[in-house]
């Protein structure tokens, strides 16, 4: 069994997108495709998923950026296209986790870092060490640190 399905399920979509001639779709995957093989040559070896998980939410997060802009700017058009592309990316990210799932896990990371009495900046960064893992790329990390300010503070 290969270890990559993430890549398998890029694959198979890059050819179902040929076949529909879905040609933003098809765009939006090569683009995938292509940074995580640029990946894959650098580090001279076949990615996990949880790597191409990061590479997805890496490009999605320039997605949301560019859409922000784009809308600022009045270029709803532009702006639309990325909203397409985004949505192409976020089917390869996991479920999404749901508010009442990262609350819990926001608590719970907190409960165990204060419990090894770290307070402070040093408790942000510990904290934030053991959601990455449990919450990569099933909610936004930007706002799941501000939560944890929030709580902290």
């Amino acid at each position: 069994m290969s270890n990559s399905t993430l890549k398998d399920t890029l694959a198979s979509a890059i050819k179902d997108a040929m076949r529909a001639k879905a040609a933003a779709r098809l765009g939006t995957l090569r683009f995938l495709s292509a940074a995580v093989k640029q990946k894959e040559v650098d580090e001279r070896r076949e990615l996990s998923d949880a790597e191409i998980t990061a590479i997805v939410e890496k490009q999605v997060k320039q997605r949301r950026e560019s859409i922000a802009a784009f809308e600022q700017a009045g270029r709803t058009e532009t702006a639309e296209q990325e909203k397409a592309e985004l949505a192409v990316l976020q089917e390869f990210l996991p479920q999404a986790a749901t508010q009442e799932e990262i609350d819990t896990a926001v608590d719970a990371a907190i409960a165990q870092v204060t419990g090894q009495g770290v307070t402070g900046p040093a408790a942000m960064g510990k904290i934030m060490a053991i959601l990455k893992p449990a919450l990569a790329g099933k909610a936004d990390m930007s706002a799941v640190s501000q939560q944890v300010k929030r709580k902290l503070g």
